[in-house]
């Protein structure tokens, strides 16, 4: 769920916004025929055609907050503040509520998938191949 909320985060942050508006004609020129109506967009946003890519962009802006000890690696707790913060956005955003008690567990099992070469930290190749769901 997490991983849906940060696509869409990162979708509604990408995505450009379409004007549907004809250009307007040269000074002294007659309008041509008047522009055709746009069709119809579809609500849901068309998917950008590297999602990781838009992952991998908001893991580099948002890594440094939360490498506290500044390694390069996210270590268990470092991920979990992450993580954390994520779903509370998420719980925020759907009106959905969680105990603190279950985020945790969440959280820790979610580095446990995440640290792929079980290191016990996460990199930012991890952390982009988790939060793409493997997309990366």
């Amino acid at each position: 769920m997490v991983r849906t909320f940060l696509l869409t985060a990162a979708l509604a942050i990408t995505a450009p916004a379409m004007a549907q508006m004809a250009p307007a004609p040269a000074d002294g020129a007659t309008p041509a025929a008047p522009a055709a109506p746009a069709a119809p967009q579809s609500a849901a946003p068309s998917a950008p055609t590297n999602p990781a890519a838009s992952v991998a962009s908001i893991v580099d802006a948002e890594f440094p907050a939360y490498d506290a000890n500044n390694d390069g690696q996210l270590d268990q707790s470092e991920f979990t503040r992450w993580m954390v913060a994520l779903k509370s956005q998420e719980m925020k955003a759907t009106g959905s509520a969680l105990p603190a008690e279950q985020v945790t567990a969440w959280a820790n099992g979610a580095f446990t998938t995440a640290d792929k070469d079980k290191s016990t930290s996460i990199s930012k190749t991890e952390l982009v191949s988790y939060l793409s769901g493997g997309a990366a």
